[in-house]
């Protein structure tokens, strides 16, 4: 470096720009003037007092400047993907912003009126509670962070949900399956120990699934600059050294867990709620984020509501109020539902539009503090409905809000009577003590 510096010297003029300015290097040159290699030489001028000292105070920065930390692989794919999420993270904000701008073109509801306040989800690693927008980045940073803990199952969790298109990860799990099972089979033959990067099936099958090249580290493959025949210069391989019949078994089991993997999904929270009894039990206002429409769309149906008591007058046939009910039901992406029990409360909680009855029925259950005992739920119109059922409850026209009414088994409840029982108490006391009055 210092050598390069007092060449550098040399070679380039130092101006001077008065006291208190920054001196500059003069590099112009005369495009008509031709000077030969030794009068360019004889031509040279010595560098001022001052600028010599300038280059001086620079050449010591450059020599005392700490040098840059080496990362390993790992610690570039984190730097890597940590640029990525705050990125994703910024077109989430930005997104939502335009959305938010989007939607001031529909009239705004009061938050205070609101039934609910809003969508939330639960994150299955942290316990934190998400918004729809922060869900991804949030899962990713924390399938990152286990890394230091458990590098393979990190990067199984890595595979399975950074990728959304599921053949992809299927086949790159069948290939590095069938890695692992040809050097269990063969452990002493290094050729099923290595790994080729420019081979085009690892290429286009494995390289390309995110994840993928860890978990392979995660087996202790390692990357090594290796020799090709034919080739003047080496090629990146990725090279597992031989394995003891113990480390041959464990690699087994990684691989099992590989297949075995899941995409890692925040939880639909379902803001389980007890209210008081109240005349406006049947009175829902909900936040946009339960409509599976844009702003514009939302405008419209509201718009279009006035006109749905005239279209029901309308003489129609079956299959055409089926068709018009199965239109109206996609356009909600999750349900509120309430449950009026047999003391006047209310037990509120959100779902999934196409969450199933015995879904719906657990989320009971595991409200009340006898939820062992058999009950009823009746939907709007004496519908009885039937735990046993895999119904959605779009399908049974619970969307986007209802209100349900509970009921004990009267047979059991009879018998429970006979008995000298007394009727059990409903809801858990965590819930009576949050309960609410609705407004």
């Amino acid at each position: 470096m210092k050598k390069f510096f007092d060449d550098f010297k040399k070679d380039i003029k130092f101006k001077s720009a008065g006291p208190g300015k920054k001196l500059t290097a003069d590099t112009s040159t005369k495009p008509d003037v031709v000077q030969s290699s030794s009068s360019a030489k004889n031509n040279r001028h010595a560098p001022t007092e001052g600028a010599a000292r300038a280059g001086a105070a620079a050449l010591a920065r450059i020599e005392q400047r700490p040098k840059p930390k080496v990362h390993t692989s790992q610690d570039a794919i984190r730097i890597q993907v940590k640029k990525e999420l705050e990125a994703e993270a910024a077109a989430l904000a930005e997104k939502d912003m335009a959305a938010a701008a989007e939607g001031s073109k529909v009239p705004v509801k009061d938050p205070t009126c609101l039934s609910v306040s809003g969508v939330y989800f639960t994150c299955p690693l942290t316990g934190a509670t998400l918004t729809k927008s922060e869900r991804e980045v949030h899962i990713k940073e924390a399938i990152l962070m286990r890394f230091e803990e458990d590098p393979v199952e990190a990067s199984v969790m890595m595979i399975h949900t950074f990728n959304k298109d599921r053949e992809k990860v299927k086949t790159a799990v069948d290939i590095i399956s069938k890695y692992v099972d040809n050097i269990c089979k063969n452990p002493t033959e290094e050729k099923y120990r290595k790994i080729k990067l420019s081979n085009k099936v690892f290429q286009d099958k494995v390289r390309s699934v995110e994840g993928s090249r860890e978990f392979l580290q995660a087996l202790e493959f390692i990357s090594v600059m290796l020799p090709v025949d034919g080739q003047e210069e080496e090629e990146e391989f990725l090279v597992l050294p031989e394995q003891s019949p113990d480390a041959l078994e464990l690699m087994k089991e990684r691989r099992d867990r590989l297949q075995r993997g899941e995409p890692v999904r925040a939880q639909l929270d379902r803001q389980p709620q007890a209210f008081r009894s109240s005349p406006n039990a049947q009175r829902f206002e909900l936040p946009p984020e339960f409509y599976n429409l844009t702003a514009e769309e939302l405008k419209k149906e509201q718009q279009q509501r006035s006109e749905l008591v005239e279209k029901n007058t309308m003489l129609r046939t079956k299959a055409m109020r089926e068709k018009e009910e199965q239109r109206e039901r996609r356009k909600y992406n999750y349900t509120l539902l309430r449950i009026r029990l047999p003391d006047g409360n209310l037990l509120q909680g959100t779902f999934y539009a196409w969450d199933r009855l015995p879904v719906l029925f657990g989320f009971v259950r595991e409200s009340l503090v006898d939820g062992w005992q058999p009950f009823e739920l009746i939907a709007p119109g004496s519908q009885k409905l039937q735990e046993s059922d895999e119904v959605a409850l779009a399908e049974c026209n619970l969307v986007p809000a209802a209100l349900l009414t509970f009921a004990w088994d009267a047979a059991v409840q009879a018998d429970i009577a006979a008995a000298g029982g007394k009727s059990p108490t409903l809801l858990k006391p965590e819930l009576l003590e949050t309960i609410r009055t609705l407004s």
